[in-house]
């Protein structure tokens, strides 16, 4: 058992399991936020800043859960003729698909941090919280980067260079 293979593994499980946490307080503070709004007449109202907040949560959220669901084989997939295919062509597909994946994710990761960078310079800050813009991408700058680390191991399984966990399972077209 490679040890890198489980910290593959349990850290982007860590990592969902911190985008959960970011998406209940998101839900939370829009509850809240909700029924500040209603509440009006008494008093109460809307937390300041709710839209930017949920902007930059959802993302970080995002880039939280992204890692494991591709290590589960947890992205949509249409296998209608999946299982038709034989074997050697869905094993070909898989490794393509997993290529494809890490490339696409290292682009978005380089892209994210150029975006970054720019608004850090500028010194760009959202419209009501007057929170530098800069922050939001810093904070899913962090999972992104490691779920290159993800993307390249799940690579690296699909053409048979690395194994997962002993005992763990790849739901849907994985291997």
């Amino acid at each position: 058992m490679n040890p890198f293979s489980q910290i593959v593994y349990q850290g982007s499980r860590v990592l969902a399991w911190i985008g959960a946490a970011v998406l209940v307080l998101i839900s939370a503070m829009t509850v809240a936020s909700i029924v500040g709004r209603a509440l009006s007449f008494a008093g109460l109202g809307p937390v300041p800043g709710d839209f930017e907040l949920v902007e930059a949560g959802t993302a970080l959220a995002v880039f939280c859960f992204m890692p494991w669901c591709h290590l589960k084989g947890g992205h949509a997939v249409v296998d209608m003729l999946w299982h038709r295919y034989p074997p050697p062509m869905r094993r070909a597909l898989q490794i393509a698909a997993d290529g494809l994946m890490f490339v696409v994710w290292v682009l978005l990761v380089w892209r994210m941090g150029l975006a970054m960078h720019d608004y850090y310079s500028n010194g760009e800050v959202s419209f009501i919280l007057q929170m530098p813009v800069w922050w939001g991408y810093a904070a899913s700058f962090v999972p992104a980067v490691l779920g290159c680390v993800a993307y390249a191991w799940r690579f690296l399984e699909s053409i048979g260079v690395a194994s997962p966990p002993s005992g763990f399972v790849v739901e849907a077209g994985g291997h």
